[in-house]
């Protein structure tokens, strides 16, 4: 099973999830990492997509749309992951996260949008 990376935006760079992520094997390139900040969501799904990258954000309603419209148009991505601002506490977002990406191997999470 190949397991799914993780390209986390700006909106959800939150140090302390990403850190833990981390510690626990998880692969997770930030936005800032890779020098990709003050992007569009869709560059961020793009740039994504192209790193075969699960696209991890808090941003409910951008990330919905674009997973609509990336279908419709025939273009695929690595998978989305959201999980709406302030519904848990940074150790029940690593543990939803974690639990996604350890039980679901990437070709599972392509093209399909997770809400956590």
């Amino acid at each position: 099973m190949t397991r799914a990376k993780l390209y986390v935006d700006e909106d959800a760079s939150q140090e302390a999830v990403v850190s833990v992520l981390r510690r626990r094997g998880i692969d997770v390139l930030t936005a800032y990492d890779a020098g990709r900040e003050g992007r569009s969501d869709e560059d961020h799904l793009r740039f994504a997509a192209t790193q075969r990258r699960v696209a991890y954000s808090l941003n409910v309603s951008d990330f919905t749309r674009l997973h609509t419209e990336f279908l419709s148009r025939g273009e695929e991505h690595a998978g989305i992951i959201i999980i709406p601002r302030q519904r848990y506490s940074i150790g029940e977002k690593v543990r939803r996260i974690e639990q996604l990406v350890r039980n679901t191997n990437a070709e599972e999470l392509r093209n399909n949008l997770y809400y956590l």
